[in-house]
Formats: C-alpha cells, structure tokens, sequence
C-alpha cells in the first residue's frame, strides 16, 4: 500500500505558481505534493567559449537544495567547496531536457540559465524541476520577444517529466521520498507533448525487473506526463501561443 493512500496511477496535488521571482526573466514556484521547487530563467548577453562567433545561443541548468530542504540540514555545496556528483547529474538532464525543445539558433549569442532551487524534498525533485523550469523559460521568451531581442519563439514542443517506480511489488507513480527510498525500481521519465521521449532513467535499486514491469510503469508514466502538460496549458494561459506546437 501506498504512504499517502494514492492510487498507483495517481500523481501527487500539482501546483504552479508563475512569476514567483519578479527579478527573474521568467519564473515559477512548482509544488508535488510537499516537494516545492523556485525555478528561473534568466538571460545572459554570452555563450560559452566554444560558441562564440557562431551566433548560436545556449541554454542551461543549475540545481540547489536550500539547507533545509530535508529533515536533516543538508550543508551548502559552496560550503564544502565543491558540487555533488548527484548535482552535476540532475543540472546536466535539466539542461539537456529543455535544450530538447528550443532552437537555440534563433536565440542569438545568448545564454538562458535554468536555476531549480529545492525548498523543501519529498522525492521528484528533479522531474519537478524540469516540469517547472519549461514554465520559467516560456515565461522568459515573452520576456525577450517584449524586450526585442527575438521576433517570435522558438520553443516548439512542451517537456514534462516525472517519476515512476515498483513499490511494494507494483508499479507506481510520482513517488515521494518514502516510497522512492525503499522502492525496488526507481526510474524518471522526460517527454514532450507529442509522446517522443528525451530521457529515460531507470535504475533496479533491489533486484532486477521484467519486461512486463517496464511496460507498466512507461504506461502509467506516460498518462501523467500528459497530465501533468495539460496543467502546464493551463498555467501559461494565453503564453500557450509561444509553444510552436499550440500555435499551429
């Protein structure tokens, strides 16, 4: 049985709250269940040194915990002087999941950072990031086509992501913290609105696991991530137009 009662296919409450940072060029609060995630996106008038000159623009990731994020004070990389392999990993799909769905030619030599700062952890932090990061970056092309620096977006797909699982011998949805510490399988899906995947991350954490079990959690995964797009729809309001996709 689930720690929260929840169906197997059902996710976790799902709240956006955009524009949270108003300093921000795009911005969002996302809440799953008691997982709160700040993102923000924000330009940068440079690219990295191997794109200078090509007039090509790039875009990419950061991911924090504040210390108390946890139950546990989690100490500050900065403190420690160096960042975390699971931290170079989670800014590394951040980045790569939302450079998925953007031309960066269109863009110009500029650099759009993705910042997910975790507020409080129960598991999904960076599939929550991901979810929130798109709203903060569409957020961010109004900004830049309103300041003049582009004509039009060049965003043409919506990304989401989430987590599945097996948990206590079934496959599950958006797991929190419990039940992704003692799940036998633990993976996160990221993908667009049109069905096509961009990662796939899927881990036996206790024992090996069946075909069978794959097709059920890429099948109750599938379903949440588009519903989990269908709230991002619904957050952005008229900034749907942005999304190539919407458009047409």
């Amino acid at each position: 049985m689930r720690v929260d009662a929840r169906a197997n296919d059902e996710l976790r409450p799902i709240h956006i709250t955009p524009g949270f940072i108003p300093h921000a060029n795009g911005s969002a609060l996302i809440e799953f269940g008691s997982t709160k995630v700040i993102c923000t996106a924000t330009v940068e008038e440079r690219v990295p040194p191997f794109l200078k000159g090509t007039g090509k623009g790039w875009l990419t990731g950061e991911y924090a915990m504040i210390p108390a994020s946890t139950n546990i004070r989690k100490p500050r990389e900065s403190s420690k002087g160096k960042v975390e392999g699971r931290t170079h990993e989670i800014q590394r799909l951040i980045g790569r999941s939302l450079r998925s769905i953007i031309n960066l030619d269109e863009i110009g030599e500029r650099t759009i950072w993705i910042d997910c700062d975790v507020i409080q952890a129960d598991g999904g932090t960076r599939t929550a990031s991901i979810t929130g990061g798109f709203i903060a970056l569409i957020h961010c092309i109004n900004w830049m086509i309103k300041q003049g620096m582009i004509e039009k977006s060049p965003v043409h797909s919506y990304v989401a992501a989430i987590s599945v699982g097996i948990y206590d011998g079934q496959a599950v949805l958006d797991l929190c913290f419990e039940e992704d510490s003692n799940a036998q399988v633990d993976m996160n899906l990221v993908m667009t609105d049109t069905g096509e995947f961009i990662e796939i991350q899927g881990t036996g954490e206790e024992s090996s696991f069946s075909m069978e079990e794959l097709k059920q959690m890429m099948q109750i995964g599938q379903a949440g991530i588009k519903t989990i797009i269908s709230m991002q729809k619904d957050s952005l309001g008229g900034l749907t137009e942005l999304v190539a996709g919407d458009a047409r």
